[in-house]
């Protein structure tokens, strides 16, 4: 049976609704680059990342690709299937490997139907990502490439639920819409303050209190409006429960 105790958002969901969902939740590993759903492809699954990060990215026509939001443990890959969709100009791929209870998506949109205490609490998360969204481009406009960096590791380190993860210097360069010298000139800068450590591809967050220092005030932004409108779900474990059971 399928143990749902690490996706925030399937935990928030009513316990009889969550049943009802259960028989359909498979888990998938989610491999580096692995895409989730393609732009203007009609969308037939929907995932809830147990760990790890899907990148939200839009693709111009000469192929450069800029990331406009993530999606982890808080949420869903899918949200145009929550506002009656089924294609978005844009693609979802991962960036930072971990596992997801895969979901089709034509259960989720019959689940909708049925339930307005799932459809209401989906809408909530649809909200909260468009607040990230929102405030993302808000922190790309003011906010130097070192406090976004620091953004971004606060965001990857709540999901992960370990110090140490996948970040290569391609997605970093994507997600801070920058390039990769600068990049790696702020990575070396917070390799220099003893916040991280950076070797091959792999980041391990080595002083947590001091990376909220350096960021800008954008993290906590976007943590109040998932808290505000996601709620703390009832009897979540302080630490995860097996994917499987």
């Amino acid at each position: 049976m399928i143990q749902s105790r690490r996706n925030r958002l399937l935990e928030m969901l009513p316990r009889h609704d969550l049943n009802q969902l259960r028989p359909h939740l498979h888990s998938v590993v989610l491999d580096y680059k692995m895409p989730l759903y393609e732009a203007f492809e009609p969308i037939h699954d929907v995932y809830f990342p147990l760990d790890g990060v899907a990148s939200l990215v839009a693709t111009m026509a000469d192929g450069s690709a800029a990331e406009i939001g993530t999606i982890g443990n808080e949420g869903i890959v899918g949200t145009p299937i929550i506002l009656g969709d089924t294609i978005a100009p844009t693609n979802v791929y991962v960036q930072v490997p971990g596992h997801a209870l895969k979901l089709k998506a034509e259960v989720l949109r019959q689940a909708l139907l049925e339930s307005a205490a799932t459809r209401t609490l989906m809408l909530h998360y649809v909200h909260a990502f468009f607040n990230q969204v929102a405030q993302s481009a808000v922190c790309n406009h003011f906010h130097s490439i070192e406090q976004r960096c620091c953004r971004w590791l606060l965001m990857t380190h709540d999901r992960m639920h370990e110090d140490h993860f996948l970040l290569t210097q391609e997605f970093l360069a994507m997600m801070l819409g920058a390039r990769r010298s600068s990049v790696t000139e702020a990575a070396k800068r917070l390799k220099q303050l003893q916040l991280i450590s950076y070797v091959r591809g792999h980041v391990t967050i080595l002083d947590r209190a001091g990376i909220e220092r350096t960021s800008c005030e954008c993290y906590a932004v976007s943590k109040a409006e998932y808290d505000r409108l996601l709620g703390t779900p009832e009897g979540l474990d302080a630490k995860p429960a097996p994917a499987n059971v």
